[in-house]
């Protein structure tokens, strides 16, 4: 990965839709160019894939909050968690806790019964989001020799 990859990978952090053609222009690549390297970028596993950014309290789901989660089944747990239409993010993590849940519903009676369903599987302590003052920072990749 060069300097203009890691151009690319700014510009599309920030406007997944933009054509080839204005990507090009915007890192001063020709079209084709420009859309070899994100091709390679794609094979190569380094553009996962696209995707909307939804704005919770759009579609009536107001109520966001990390559940720190400690478990002994962890398979059942992750299982649980996948089929949860409130849980979109699931990370195994080290420490006192397992696992960190986000969970995004519309009310905190439907938090709260999310919370108690994951209760049959083991503990938590429950962080409700107030604000996010920084939300979907772009990553910025290293460039190895």
């Amino acid at each position: 990965m060069d300097e203009l990859d890691k151009k690319i990978l700014f510009v599309l952090q920030e406007k997944g839709r933009i054509s080839m053609t204005d990507l090009g222009k915007e890192v001063a690549l020709s079209q084709p160019a420009v859309t070899e390297r994100v091709r390679k970028m794609e094979e190569k596993g380094i553009i996962d894939h696209y995707r909307a950014i939804v704005k919770p309290e759009k579609i009536n789901k107001p109520i966001t909050a990390f559940v720190l989660f400690h478990t002994k089944g962890c398979e059942s747990f992750v299982k649980f968690c996948d089929i949860s239409n409130e849980v979109v993010e699931l990370h195994r993590i080290s420490g006192q806790y397992n696992f960190l849940v986000k969970i995004v519903t519309e009310t905190l009676q439907t938090l709260e019964v999310t919370i108690n369903e994951m209760g049959t599987f083991g503990d938590s302590t429950t962080l409700i989001v107030l604000s996010s003052p920084i939300e979907y920072k772009k990553l910025i990749p290293l460039i190895r020799d």
